[in-house]
């Protein structure tokens, strides 16, 4: 995440890459990042725009679906 002297985000990039899971958009099975001038979600190789409010919340999301991600990996595995 890069931010101003203010503290407002710029720019940022969250991923969860694990080749293991997701061999497709370099192993990136799930992510958000605002690069090519829009906010967008990877999600096991496919890109969709979102509606952007902050990143506090964002990264909480993120936080959150990738737990959820690990909790399903973790029942498949068992």
């Amino acid at each position: 995440m890069w931010q101003t002297d203010d503290g407002q985000v710029t720019k940022y990039n969250l991923a969860y890459i694990n080749h293991l899971v997701c061999q497709a958009d370099n192993g990136r099975v799930h992510g958000y990042h605002n690069s090519h001038d829009f906010h967008h979600r990877h999600f096991m190789g496919k890109v969709d725009a979102i509606k952007f409010k902050d990143y506090a919340t964002l990264a909480s999301r993120f936080r959150d679906e990738v737990q959820e991600l690990w909790k399903k990996e973790d029942e498949k595995n068992s």
